[in-house]
């Protein structure tokens, strides 16, 4: 493989969401969790494109909040990452990304940017649609990928594929990106067709994002990019001057970029994803025992069906109980019905306040 298609993997680590609280915290957010196995999502991401024959080393943006424990995992692992970028304080996805693509060795390489926390199990098949963009990317589109649709989800954003793309077997032209909808713009969507679940993965040049960035959001690239001319460099580890950082609007890719620029490309990929955004999502991806029960650490159910235990130190005895979500961590225990795990960040901030 050449050196202009072997990809820059952008690992995207800062986030420090409540979602999956009592487990998730400010301080060890569900990205460093091991939530379904001995590996944390951040662990799988890395292993997910790790140096070799299609891929240059990692590039990660990380919080500066999280130095030590991305270096523990990063360690059991084995994983030496070519470049880490400690934002300073949260900017959003636009900023983390520009920062990465103002570190690439060259402007005309791939950056495959993914979050650290979702889970992907079918790793061949998204393997096979990133080598399948390529070509689009480097022809100069901003490439993003569309998961298939397996029921009318109202916690994702969409994207409508427009026309195929010239030269190319799997991507389409991006028509628009559908804010997260409610349920019955969910059903017209499933039911009109052509509509894919938006994962936040993207493929693209250097160059193509930062042109992209120049155009629609000039102040953010002037303050990244200061930032950047004004970083310390101290045992492998970039440092972005926290205030120019600061000053760069906080905003998403999709706002910032995606749904603004002419060149946007959907490839549509079936690999086994999910955010796993909520404690729903996560008894929807997991393997059930013959009451459809989930269970992580020390649990016995009696007459109890399509329950989620996941105890960390205490164990749980549950009889006669369905369709709950029961999460141990320490000393908090959270109990919910599934389906409502909407109410968690809620729950988390009402803990926080009395204590």
């Amino acid at each position: 493989m050449s050196q202009n298609t072997l990809i820059t993997p952008v690992i995207l680590s800062g986030g420090s969401g409540t979602r999956l609280w009592p487990l998730s915290t400010p301080e060890k957010p569900k990205q460093f969790l091991n939530l379904m196995g001995p590996l944390s999502m951040f662990q799988l991401t890395l292993q997910r494109c790790a140096e070799g024959q299609s891929y240059r080393r990692t590039l990660i943006v990380g919080s500066s909040q999280h130095t030590g424990i991305m270096q523990e995992q990063m360690a059991e692992v084995g994983a030496t990452p070519g470049t880490i970028i400690l934002e300073p304080c949260a900017r959003n996805t636009a900023p983390a990304i520009a920062l990465a693509a103002l570190a690439a060795e060259n402007p005309a390489d791939l950056l495959l940017v993914m979050p650290s926390d979702h889970m992907i199990k079918n790793i061949s098949a998204f393997q096979k649609a990133v080598q399948e963009s390529i070509p689009v990317a480097q022809s100069g589109w901003l490439v993003t990928f569309g998961i298939e649709p397996t029921g009318p989800a109202t916690g994702y954003g969409y994207i409508q594929q427009g026309d195929a793309i010239v030269g190319s077997t799997k991507s389409l032209s991006a028509r628009r990106f559908v804010e997260k909808p409610n349920l019955g713009n969910a059903e017209k969507m499933l039911a009109e067709g052509g509509y894919h679940w938006n994962a936040g993965i993207f493929l693209f040049r250097a160059d193509t994002f930062l042109t992209a960035m120049e155009k629609y959001s000039p102040e953010m690239l002037a303050a990244c990019q200061s930032a950047m001319d004004r970083a310390k460099i101290e045992e492998g580890y970039c440092y972005p001057d926290p205030d120019e950082f600061a000053s760069a609007p906080s905003d998403s890719i999709d706002y910032a970029i995606m749904e603004r620029a002419e060149k946007v490309a959907v490839t549509p990929v079936n690999p086994g994803w999910s955010d796993v955004g909520s404690w729903d999502s996560l008894f929807d991806i997991c393997d059930k025992n013959k009451q459809s029960n989930v269970i992580f650490g020390k649990a016995v159910t009696l007459d109890s069906a399509n329950n989620l235990i996941h105890s960390h130190g205490l164990e749980i005895a549950a009889y006669g109980v369905q369709d709950l979500i029961i999460v141990t961590h320490e000393n908090r225990v959270m109990i919910l019905p599934r389906g409502q795990s909407e109410h968690v960040k809620k729950m988390a901030q009402k803990m926080d306040s009395k204590g």
